[in-house]
């Protein structure tokens, strides 16, 4: 059995990353995708660098596997026409475009339904479609400030943080890819495709998970308490004599193993720290003497201890020692496959993994237009001198 996706042909009108986030992963399961860029720059992260390798942007490398480059400049009518014939031909058409743009190339989904009633268009974007705030554009750090993770993130008494990625964006994209498995399953049953309208803002407050439940039900504002959990204790890291060690002690019984593994028996049996409830009323006593006694453990030994006694916990690594990990290599999460562009090219494995559907042969991040005249002739079947001739107006790149 093939990959998932396979025979599943996506038009790719996105950029930068919740966009391309979504279809390089329609592209692991197995689908073809056609990525529609800009002649000359293309995507805007190709320029975002460093870090880059051979004068690419890494950045650019880590969203855009598997996909196929053509250089079309849709704001010309014969641009516009190539997307039209592609469109007619995909399964699925995701972008990330203002919707005044849309209406402007009339390839709004009222358009597309017309051409191809099967379509399925899937619309990112910061705050959705159909309001007065449609056409702002959608940030991931805006939206990490506005949608209140900022104000959770970071010490209990510094400045709000954003997370080291741009998570939102990224949610975002893997929001989008469930919505439209979920508009392919419904196609089978009625045989038309529909709409996705996907937000980054909405993906945000959605994510915000225990928190939104516990502000819209009691009122209460979260805070920000740095590494600490606010409803578990212990649940945070603590410095060893020679390293920093994470522990999530979620259930009594584990708090019970942690505090004889770590030396401290007692501490099980002090009625402040005895449920998890006590330990968080009292963290205020507990944290310091945890604290203390861990600058006089040893980081491997005590890990060890731990993992014996399955106590939740692990050091704290850099992202070079997680890529090269044990169970980094026990997943085989990373592989490399030949580029002509960079000699070769290293991607984290998708988590995806189906047992009856193998996923694709990766194949490396493409140039710009590279994949211009072949997906023309092929799909379109324009002939070399038509192609030329669309070259020659600035159509396609």
């Amino acid at each position: 059995m093939g990959a998932v996706l396979e025979g599943i042909k996506v038009l790719d009108l996105t950029r930068v990353l919740a966009g391309p986030w979504a279809t390089m992963t329609l592209g692991d399961l197995g689908a073809e995708i056609w990525k529609i860029e800009q002649p000359g720059a293309g995507d805007d992260t190709r320029g975002w660098m460093p870090p880059s390798v051979e004068g690419i942007s890494t950045y650019y490398l880590g969203a855009n596997r598997n996909k196929k480059s053509l250089a079309v400049d849709i704001g010309t009518p014969e641009g516009r026409e190539i997307i039209v014939g592609l469109a007619k031909q995909a399964d699925i058409l995701v972008e990330n475009f203002r919707p005044a743009s849309l209406r402007k190339f009339k390839l709004t989904y009222d358009d597309l339904k017309a051409i191809n009633p099967r379509l399925i268009v899937c619309s990112i974007s910061g705050y959705g479609r159909g309001h007065a705030q449609e056409e702002r554009p959608g940030y991931d750090f805006i939206i990490q400030a506005e949608s209140g993770f900022m104000a959770i993130t970071g010490e209990r008494d510094g400045e709000p943080m954003r997370l080291g990625v741009a998570f939102i964006d990224l949610v975002t994209g893997m929001n989008a890819v469930q919505a439209v498995l979920a508009a392919l399953y419904m196609r089978e049953r009625t045989g038309e495709g529909q709409w996705l309208d996907i937000g980054l803002n909405d993906s945000a407050l959605f994510l915000l998970a225990n928190v939104a439940s516990g502000y819209l039900n009691t009122g209460k504002e979260h805070g920000r308490y740095g590494n600490a959990h606010p409803s578990i204790a212990p649940y945070q890291i603590f410095a060893c004599s020679d390293g920093r060690i994470a522990i999530a002690v979620g259930t009594n019984e584990q708090f019970r193993r942690f505090c004889r593994v770590i030396g401290l028996p007692e501490l099980a049996e002090d009625p402040r720290y005895a449920t998890n409830r006590k330990r968080t009323e009292h963290r205020e006593t507990l944290l310091p003497l945890l604290e203390r006694h861990f600058a006089g453990l040893k980081l491997a030994g005590t890990l060890a201890d731990l993992h014996a006694a399955d106590v939740p916990a692990g050091d704290v690594r850099s992202v070079g020692q997680a890529l090269t990990s044990d169970i980094a290599e026990l997943r085989q999460s990373v592989f490399s496959v030949p580029a002509p562009t960079i000699g070769t090219f290293r991607s984290v494995r998708s988590p995806l993994r189906l047992s009856a559907s193998p996923q694709r042969e990766p194949t490396p991040p493409p140039a710009v237009g590279e994949h211009t005249d072949a997906i023309l002739a092929e799909h379109l079947g324009l002939l070399p001198e038509q192609i030329e001739r669309l070259r020659a107006s600035g159509a396609i790149g």
